[in-house]
């Protein structure tokens, strides 16, 4: 059985609470990911994904400019 440590992913990319969900989804385009995780600091605060940006935000009319990863992401818990 394979060690955790020769399956996981190394320098996984995260995004901050305060970034724009603008922000959030060229960082997917660009790493052709559908999520990310978020963190304060050191500390995973939750997950933002691409559903959560549609769903969430553009169906709600919410401005990806205007609103911060933190109002839409998933909360870790």
């Amino acid at each position: 059985m394979p060690k955790i440590s020769e399956v996981m992913t190394r320098g996984v990319e995260v995004i901050g609470p305060d970034e724009s969900l603008h922000h959030a989804a060229q960082l997917m385009d660009e790493l052709n990911v559908g999520a990310l995780p978020v963190c304060s600091g050191d500390q995973l605060v939750g997950m933002i994904t691409d559903r959560d940006i549609t769903v969430r935000a553009t169906a709600a009319g919410l401005d990806p400019d205007e609103t911060c990863v933190s109002e839409v992401m998933t909360e870790q818990t």
